[in-house]
């Protein structure tokens, strides 16, 4: 299934940092051979000074004890460029570990500028300095460290790119050390800077808005209310024609955040218009598989592309997170999925039919005939379906349904609130941008 490994173009989107987890699970599936995945780490570590590391990886792949002469002497450059640069650092350091000192900052980032370089002759030299002993620190693999440094310096900063630069930095420090909390606050603090910020071009912005949704798929894949977030950022209508432009791929994870998502949204039905409009530029399994069921009513093809997504999730660094239990490992989204893919086939499959052949619907589910049976009657008992079983002839009976008047009226003005907001926010951003000519 490397086919459908999105790895080479999530990539070029991702600080290099982020690309290892990615690697390291494409090694643990075995997709590709080890040597290469090994290769790829060591192209990968040459611009950061994770010396040691690319060291050990160097011995695994050519299985030797010997090391490049080059990476001796990178070694000893990085260790003596440290030394300066905590040196450089020092004095701004040992203040921010003086917990009586750092409650003389204020919010006025002026004033503490004034009063460091006053009480403790600490100026720009020494700021800039923990920026770069910060950013060193980040490329030597001390995540923890450099998130620390970044966020004081953020609170000391006043040019605005540095600063920006410098909340990049943090977001993907709070990403590998897997703080999802804390993470998915400086997620949303970068959005607010990028829809707000003036760009020099358009297309610098929308670039950041592509950085910032493969960068948030280590989050929202992880943390407990990801689902609903990633539907709420992805589906924004910068962020979605963001996708369509320049990262149609992105449409897996989009897709696959509504199929296991417990309340179906108004969304959803503009969302199939995107990925019928959009099978040109990118398919995959799932995606194939919405496009099935909603636009061809093609149960066939959606129980053949159900299975292929099985195989999709298990293979993705973000969908297919495993879950140790005892003595085996499970994927949770794998089982979400397919739970709901199922209903997906079997709603749509009753929307066009009154009587249902048992043998028939079990085909169509990927199930035996008692677990299909079984399967229905949870559903019937749950209440989600309007229906009863016919023992006799082995078929489900749906019920009428007839549409009521009220529950149509407020269906198709669910949506206007949001709509109302979306015209409002971009009549103020038009008005603003005059302003500012």
């Amino acid at each position: 299934m490397a086919d459908y490994d999105l790895t080479p173009r999530m990539a070029p989107n991702l600080d290099r940092h982020l690309v290892f987890p990615l690697l390291e699970f494409l090694q643990e599936r075995q997709l590709y051979d080890d040597d290469l995945i090994l290769k790829a780490k060591i192209d990968l570590l040459n611009n950061t000074n994770m010396v040691d590391y690319a060291m050990d990886i160097h011995k695994s792949l050519y299985h030797t004890e010997d090391v490049p002469h080059d990476m001796v002497e990178r070694r000893a450059e990085v260790v003596a460029r440290l030394k300066s640069l905590e040196e450089a650092a020092a004095p701004l350091v040992s203040f921010l570990q003086n917990a009586a000192a750092v409650q003389e900052l204020r919010a006025d980032k002026q004033y503490n500028l004034q009063m460091l370089n006053d009480r403790y002759q600490i100026g720009p030299a020494q700021i800039e300095a923990l920026y770069q002993y910060a950013k060193f620190q980040f490329e030597c693999g001390n995540y923890s460290g450099a998130a620390d440094y970044l966020y004081q310096y953020r609170a000391l900063c006043t040019n605005s790119e540095r600063s920006l630069s410098a909340l990049w930095g943090k977001l993907a420090a709070e990403i590998l050390m897997q703080n999802w909390d804390i993470a998915l606050e400086e997620l949303n603090r970068l959005k607010e800077i990028i829809d707000s910020k003036s760009f020099a071009s358009p297309l610098n912005q929308v670039q950041s808005r592509i950085w910032l949704m493969h960068w948030s798929l280590f989050i929202f894949f992880n943390h407990d209310n990801g689902r609903t977030q990633i539907i709420d950022l992805f589906n924004q209508d910068k962020y979605l024609n963001a996708i369509q432009t320049s990262a149609p791929h992105l449409l897996r994870y989009l897709a696959t955040a509504f199929i296991v998502n417990k309340r179906r949204r108004p969304q959803f039905k503009d969302f199939i218009k995107v990925i019928q409009q959009e099978q040109h530029s990118y398919k995959d399994p799932i995606t194939e598989f919405l496009a099935c069921v909603y636009v061809n009513y093609d149960f066939d093809g959606a129980q053949k592309k159900m299975r292929e997504c099985e195989e999709v999730i298990l293979n993705d660094p973000f969908l297919g997170k495993r879950v140790e239990e005892s003595n085996f490992s499970t994927v949770p989204l794998r089982d979400e999925f397919l739970e709901n893919a199922r209903l997906f086939i079997f709603e749509t499959y009753c929307r066009i039919h009154q009587r249902i052949d048992m043998g028939v619907l079990a085909e169509k589910l990927n199930l035996n005939y008692e677990e299909a049976e079984r399967w229905i009657v949870n559903l019937i008992r749950s209440s989600k379906l309007d229906a009863k079983i016919d023992s006799h002839t082995g078929t489900v009976i749906m019920e009428p349904n007839h549409p009521n008047v009220y529950e149509q009226l407020i269906d198709h003005t669910k949506a206007l609130n949001g709509r109302t907001y979306k015209l409002v926010s971009q009549l103020l951003e038009h008005a603003q941008g005059q302003a500012a000519r």
